[in-house]
């Protein structure tokens, strides 16, 4: 299931979604958050959950025998369509989780098979984490940087990693909202790491 959130008149189309497939994630409740800032900030935003587009594991000769699955063609079409994305990643054993991973391979095949930069190339992305550690994340966000600047996508400077997430008021206070405002800001406007 798609959530919409409703829409402005005008404004960037941005697609929101979690790295997490987990119900009460830290990291699905942090993009819900950044979804209802950059729409106050005039963004039309689309919210998927990844539980939503079960995709089996990139292989080749799957590739080669039947196509693109149904799901990564969705998941494909919705990046295409968006300008600007943000992705909030869990910390799965200092990277990314295998879901976001695989999601993000599939994303970066063409409908007909072979490497495609459609989904990434011009867009501009805006990365986030929320871990029970201390680190906050922060160490899969360099790997999904790297993953998505070498498929041909705009990393904005400023990354939000909320640490210690489990603990109350971590997802819910004037500071975090200052950051994700700042994070957005720099999605919304011109300003990317290049």
């Amino acid at each position: 299931m798609v959530f919409f959130m409703p829409l402005c008149a005008q404004g960037e189309n941005v697609l929101v979604l979690a790295g997490s497939t987990r119900a009460e994630s830290v990291n699905k409740k942090l993009a819900k958050e950044a979804a209802r800032i950059a729409q106050e900030m005039g963004a039309q935003v689309t919210v998927i959950d990844l539980k939503d587009f079960p995709i089996p594991l990139y292989d080749a000769d799957l590739e080669a025998k039947s196509g693109m699955p149904k799901n990564a063609k969705k998941l494909r079409d919705l990046m295409i369509a968006n300008q600007s994305i943000v992705i909030v990643s869990p910390e799965y054993n200092a990277s990314i989780p295998a879901v976001l991973k695989n999601a993000l391979d599939w994303a970066s095949r063409g409908e007909k098979g072979g490497f495609s930069l459609d989904a990434f190339k011009g867009k501009k992305f805006a990365l986030m984490s929320a871990s029970p550690s201390k680190m906050g994340g922060a160490r899969a966000l360099v790997h999904l940087r790297t993953i998505i600047e070498a498929v041909g996508g705009q990393v904005v400077e400023k990354q939000v990693s909320v640490p210690n997430a489990y603990e109350k008021g971590a997802l819910d206070n004037s500071r975090l909202q200052e950051e994700l405002k700042e994070e957005l800001s720099q999605l919304l406007g011109n300003e990317v790491n290049r």
